[in-house]
């Protein structure tokens, strides 16, 4: 089965400062049938103005992933990590028995635009962690690009949950299939750009849920997705 979930359905926050969206409930949105999806917690699509940003507060127990689109994301945080996030790089915090941090748009001058990702790990009271990693865009564009995963032995990010978050990069005229496991679910994020699958068309923040096939098919497009292969 394969359900679509449009952008334009989504939640939205309007700070002013912060623009976001929210495939997911968070915050003052609440939708009771779009609480997550599996481990999946919260995806939001966060545009951040010149000089905005997330002042310090903390975190527990959730694996978050922040990957960025446009422009520069300025993380510090109670562990000593500091660093700006830039497009091609997908940072890691997990909050496991508490973290504080900040993010701010990194520029005086441009937005930032970013994917906030939440994970809820297999197993609370973690020691938090931090990693950060650049993304293979070369690969991505002829296949799949292992981002993060809770399976050991495999590519990318460890998390603490039986997840694996991959990304591709689409052009006009090529098709590019998504192999699953029937008994297995997966959420896919169309992170920017046009596409189709299986015949329905997809745009930028859309949301796509798969349950129970063995593979998918994107048609076409000029597309940037990101596929999480869930229990």
């Amino acid at each position: 089965m394969i359900t679509v979930r449009p952008a334009g359905d989504r939640g939205r926050t309007d700070w002013g400062w912060l623009d976001s969206r929210h495939t997911f409930s968070f915050g003052e949105y609440f939708d009771p049938n779009h609480m997550g999806f599996g481990a999946l917690r919260v995806i939001n699509d966060d545009r951040v103005a010149p000089g905005g940003g997330f002042g310090t507060h903390g975190h527990r127990d959730m694996e978050i992933l922040s990957y960025v689109l446009d422009g520069g994301l300025e993380h510090k945080d109670s562990m000593g990590t500091g660093s700006v996030i830039r497009p091609g790089e997908i940072q890691f915090m997990r909050a496991g028995t508490g973290v504080t941090h900040s993010e701010l748009n990194h520029s005086k001058t441009e937005p930032v635009h970013f994917l906030q990702v939440w994970v809820v790990p297999a197993e609370e009271g973690l020691r938090p962690a931090y990693d950060q990693r650049p993304v293979d865009r070369e690969r991505a564009h002829e296949g799949w690009v292992t981002l993060a995963s809770g399976h050991s032995g495999t590519e990318g990010i460890a998390l603490a949950q039986d997840v694996r978050l991959v990304m591709t990069l689409l052009s006009e005229g090529r098709t590019r299939a998504l192999e699953l496991d029937r008994d297995r679910r997966a959420w896919i994020h169309v992170a920017r750009g046009t596409t189709s699958l299986e015949g329905s068309p997809l745009a930028e923040g859309d949301g796509v849920a798969v349950t129970g096939e063995s593979r998918v098919t994107f048609d076409g497009g000029d597309a940037e997705l990101l596929a999480f292969d869930l229990a």
